[in-house]
């Protein structure tokens, strides 16, 4: 007998059914319950969904900037932002900061002090676990960070510095393990994946991404010795399948970058997905897109898990080679690539006459990979569009130092696509042309938006189903790090970094922000701490710039300066790479001759001054490049 259930003694079903309806509005009008961004992706298979639906198609043309918070002068911003009851995580090369979720207030700031030179002035953020956090550093340091009071619990190097080893990525957490990996790929390392005791900081575990002697993949290095430097780095975050208990790595370019005959053969695992038992490092297997790679193809972003509509456990990678990807899981085949950016590949490998190349080694999909969206059952990818010219040169291996094997120079026009793919076929459903490269994180939610932005400054809103434009707003900055969302106090937030020194922002620049945005209370727009302001040209003559400086040029400070902001182009040491060496400048410079220079970059360079770098800043960095 069915059970009935039972109406009060004396209410009618209509009273009932108006309470019913009055119930479901409170509740709607109280708002979502809290929710958490857990990790860079938001969850551990990499499909940054959130369920939020507070924003949608019809009001977020309405989004009012909350707050914002500086976080440093200049330098990379590239940290994937985390928020875990009500603190949001982020980090720069050497700081970690935490923050309200919903005003910016500073609630601790942990500075890590380099103990060896820096490589590569970059972190990707934080990993959260039982209370603690995790990041990598410059100088291959491992750190555990109290999460509520920002004091150091251990740390542990992990990698060596002084032959290019660093670490950018943001570690994954499984069952009391860390997972992290070293970078640095284009300074000739060999790559490696490795897991630590949360407790700790103990090695359980390593894989190296470059195999030699009997290690699997081994024989595809013809010439056996280029595996001692043959790179293989591991760039941004890692994905896993808690239930198989698998982590998905993505693996860098071969060194050197652009001579690909120094090392025939496949050049095993590097421009790769490779799948690793996460409890003992145990090679699974792998799927590499581009083998013998001769033009700095990494698979630099995490790949995404997901199911196609036949119930079939499926991987999708972004590659820095412009197309899309999908894999059965099951049966390691491939699915699918599909384009996702201008893609021209030459006929012959690099070159000293140099060939032409789409996209770029700054171009394809770069540090944030693939989202599903659940509510269109889409993939949406974010990339750069970049071309370039490569050049080969002499292989000359020498720790620390680039080994790119040539050099290249940009096209001059570079933008960016968002595009939209059907996950089972690999159709684009739809594309959208930015005006700059997209390399921030998208966020697609049931309330049927996607967010992302581009390095132009933009931050955008897109409705899911169309890729219309629904919001586009300037933020002072350029985007390249996290955009997530969450839910406080009744009230949905989106979260973005704004800001950031790279060899991608040749645009909007800014000072490294986290901005806040939500609805406006009773449709008024909300007030901010600080107005977003765009850059503004130089107009100041180097005698102006020397005079402006409240004190004289300091080469210790420059130094610091040139760290953030210059050494991804030009080396940590002023030895060159994607830009010229910077090595006896004096003699061919004057004091006054290289701020001008600095204050009025060829078009090939960022503009710093005054948006970036004020008149100080300019002087100490003159004065260190000249010491170089």
């Amino acid at each position: 007998m069915k059970s009935q259930r039972r109406v009060p003694r004396g209410m009618s079903p209509a009273l009932i059914l108006v309470m019913m309806v009055l119930t479901s509005s409170m509740a709607k009008a109280a708002g979502p319950t809290d929710t958490n961004w857990m990790s860079y992706n938001g969850t551990v298979n990499g499909q940054r969904y959130s369920s939020l639906d507070q924003i949608n198609t019809k009001n977020v043309a309405s989004l009012a900037e909350v707050c914002r918070l500086k976080i440093d002068d200049s330098g990379t911003f590239q940290a994937g932002l985390v928020q875990i009851d009500g603190t949001l995580y982020m980090t720069n090369a050497h700081d970690t900061i935490a923050v309200d979720a919903t005003n910016c207030t500073v609630r601790w700031r942990h500075v890590y002090k380099p103990e060896q030179e820096d490589v590569f002035q970059i972190n990707r953020g934080v990993a959260y676990a039982n209370g603690r956090l995790f990041r990598g550093t410059p100088d291959a340091r491992l750190l555990a960070i109290d999460a509520a009071t920002g004091k150091t619990l251990w740390q542990q190097q992990i990698g060596d510095p002084a032959v290019g080893e660093f670490l950018s990525s943001v570690p994954a957490v499984w069952q009391g393990l860390l997972i992290a990996g070293t970078a640095g790929s284009d300074w000739g390392i060999r790559g490696r994946i490795m897991a630590y005791e949360q407790e700790t900081g103990r090695e359980v575990w390593r894989f190296y991404t470059i195999p030699r002697g009997k290690e699997t993949g081994a024989e595809t290095w013809t010439n056996r010795d280029s595996a001692r430097y043959g790179g293989g780095g591991s760039w941004t975050t890692y994905t896993l399948d808690m239930a198989s208990g698998e982590v998905f790595v993505p693996v860098g370019n071969p060194a050197p970058d652009f001579v690909p005959s120094h090392r025939p053969g496949a050049n095993l695992f590097t421009d790769s997905m490779v799948v690793l038992d996460a409890r003992t490092g145990a090679l699974k297997w792998w799927h590499q897109m581009s083998p013998n790679d001769g033009l700095d193809l990494d698979l630099a972003a995490a790949p995404m898990l997901y199911w196609n509509k036949k119930g079939h456990p499926m991987v999708s990678m972004g590659s820095k080679d412009g197309y899309l990807y999908a894999v059965n899981r099951e049966t390691q085949k491939r699915a699918f690539m599909t384009p996702v950016t201008t893609i021209e590949k030459p006929d012959k490998a690099p070159h000293a006459r140099g060939v032409h190349t789409c996209p770029g080694p700054v171009g394809g999909v770069e540090w944030n990979g693939p989202a599903y969206d659940q509510l269109t059952k889409q993939i949406v990818v974010g990339s750069v569009d970049w071309c370039a010219t490569i050049k080969s040169d002499e292989v000359d291996y020498q720790p620390g130092k680039f080994l790119l094997g040539g050099s290249w120079e940009w096209d001059e026009a570079k933008t960016g696509w968002v595009v939209a793919v059907d996950p089972d076929s690999g159709e684009v459903r739809w594309k959208y042309h930015a005006d700059s490269p997209v390399v921030a994180g998208l966020t697609p939610t049931a309330g049927g938006i996607t967010f992302t932005g581009d390095m132009g400054g933009n931050f955008f809103a897109f409705e899911s189903a169309t890729g219309k434009v629904l919001l586009k707003k300037e933020t002072g900055g350029a985007l390249a790090g996290g955009v997530i969302t969450y839910a406080l106090g009744g009230k949905q937030y989106v979260a973005i970094t704004s800001g950031n020194v790279s060899r991608l922002s040749f645009g909007e620049n800014g000072k490294p922000s986290v901005v806040l945005y939500a609805l406006p209370e009773g449709g008024q727009a909300a007030t901010t701490s600080s107005s977003s302001s765009a850059s503004q040209p130089a107009t100041s003559a180097a005698p102006t710039t020397i005079a402006a400086a409240s004190t004289a040029p300091d080469a210790g400070r420059g130094k610091d300066v040139y760290g953030k902001n210059c050494a991804a182009c030009h080396g940590s040491t002023g030895e060159g790479g994607a830009a010229p060496s910077l090595k006896g400048l004096s003699t061919r410079l004057d004091f006054a001759t290289t701020v001008n220079w600095i204050e009025n970059p060829s078009a090939k360079m960022p503009r710093l001054y005054p948006s970036t770098l004020d008149a100080q800043a300019v002087v100490d960095v003159a004065a260190y490049v000249l010491g170089l």
